[in-house]
C-alpha cells in the first residue's frame, strides 16, 4: 500500500549561489528581487527571477520543496521538474506590444506538458506581469490583454474554466510575463470560492472582454495532509473595489476575504473537512502598490496575522488599477 505524499512547500530564503548545492528536495525557486532574468533550468532546477520590488532589502528566493525530484527538463521554453506526484514548472513571455497569442500559446503548452507528464491536475499558478496596468498596442490594458490569451488556450483546449486552480495575476517592473505552476499526478484537487465574492469568470464584461479565471484557493494533496493554496486576494467584494484609495481600508477587507475562503463554514461547503483561521496561513506575499503605503499595510498585517508568520512585502503594481494591495500565501 502506497504512502500518501504531501504537496510541496515554500520557504522564503536569502540564497548565495552555493546555497542550494547538493540539496535534491528543491523543486523550484523564483527570486523576487529588482530585476529580472530568464527562465532557466540549473543543476535540475527550474529558476527565474521577476522584479516584484524597487529595494534590494526586500529581495528574496521562493524555494518550493518536495521529495527529491525524479526528472527535469525543458519543454517549449517551459523549465520543469517533477516528483512521482507532483509537477513545478517556470515559462515566460517575452516583453511585447501585445500578449494575448504568446499567452495563449504558453497556456496550451502547460495544459500540454501537464498531461503529457502524467500530472493533469493544475492546483496553483502565479503570472508575473509586466506594465500590468499600461495599454498594449490596441490600447487594452495589458493584464486584460494576459486575460484574452488565456481564455483563448482554454477555448482551445476545451478546458472549463471552472477548472482552474487558485492564481496571482500581479505586475512587475520589467522582463514580460512569467508563469509559474504546480501541478499534480493525483490525489485530491478542490477548488474553493468565496461567499462574499463573485467567482471571477463571472465577472461583467466591464473588467475586460475575457473575465480572469482562477479559484480563491485550491486545495491539493492527500486526505489529513493537504495543504491550501490561497490566491492573491484584494478588498473587493461582489465585484467591485472597496475603500477608494484607502490602503488600510482595502487592507482589512483582504484579509476578511481571506479568512472567509479559509474558515471551517465555507472549507466544509466545499467538500473540505478542515477549517482554519487568519493566523493559520503562513508564507505570505503582500503586494502593495504605492510605497507610501507600506508602513500602513505592515501595521495592519503585524495585527491580524500571525506573530509567528512568515511574510515578505513587494511593492508593486496590481491587476485592477484601483486596487491599492493583494495578499496570498498557504496553509498547511
Amino acid at each position: 500500500m502506497s504512502v500518501p505524499v504531501a504537496a510541496p512547500y515554500c520557504r522564503f530564503e536569502k540564497l548565495v549561489p552555493s546555497d542550494l548545492e547538493g540539496d535534491e528536495t528543491v523543486l523550484g525557486v523564483i527570486e523576487h528581487g529588482t530585476g529580472h532574468a530568464e527562465v532557466s533550468l540549473t543543476d535540475g532546477v527550474p529558476r527565474a527571477a521577476v522584479h516584484t520590488t524597487t529595494f534590494e532589502e526586500e529581495a528574496f528566493a521562493e524555494v518550493w520543496r518536495a521529495q527529491p525530484p525524479v526528472e527535469s527538463g525543458r519543454d517549449g521554453g517551459i523549465a520543469w521538474a517533477r516528483t512521482d506526484e507532483y509537477l513545478f514548472g517556470v515559462g515566460r513571455v517575452p516583453e511585447s506590444r501585445g500578449y494575448a497569442d504568446a499567452v495563449a500559446a504558453l497556456y496550451t503548452r502547460v495544459f500540454g506538458l501537464t498531461r503529457s507528464l502524467g500530472h493533469p491536475l493544475l492546483a496553483r499558478t502565479w503570472n508575473y506581469i509586466s506594465g500590468i496596468n499600461a495599454a498594449n498596442a490596441d490600447g487594452l490594458e495589458v493584464y486584460r490583454d494576459f486575460c484574452v490569451g488565456r481564455a483563448q488556450a482554454l477555448d482551445a483546449g476545451g478546458i472549463d474554466p471552472a477548472g482552474l486552480p487558485a492564481a496571482t495575476g500581479i505586475g512587475t517592473h520589467g522582463g514580460g510575463i512569467t508563469c509559474v505552476f504546480l501541478a499534480a499526478r493525483g490525489g485530491t484537487r478542490i477548488n474553493i470560492e468565496n461567499p462574499a465574492v463573485l467567482t471571477a469568470h463571472h465577472y461583467p464584461t466591464a473588467y475586460g472582454p475575457r473575465p480572469p479565471v482562477f479559484a480563491r484557493a485550491t486545495w491539493l494533496g492527500p486526505p489529513g495532509d493537504g495543504r491550501l493554496f490561497v490566491s492573491a486576494t484584494a478588498g473587493i467584494l461582489g465585484h467591485e473595489t472597496t475603500h477608494h484609495g484607502d490602503v488600510t481600508g482595502q487592507c482589512e477587507v483582504a484579509l476578511d476575504n481571506i479568512a472567509r475562503v479559509v474558515a471551517a463554514e465555507n472549507l466544509h461547503r466545499h467538500g473540505v473537512r478542515r477549517g482554519y483561521a487568519l493566523t493559520d496561513v503562513d508564507h505570505l506575499k503582500v503586494y502593495v502598490r504605492r510605497r507610501a503605503d507600506l508602513p500602513a499595510v505592515r501595521r495592519v498585517c503585524a495585527a491580524r496575522l500571525a506573530s509567528t508568520a512568515t511574510v515578505a512585502f513587494l511593492h508593486t503594481d496590481i491587476a485592477r488599477g484601483d486596487l491599492l494591495v493583494e495578499i496570498e500565501g498557504v496553509v498547511s
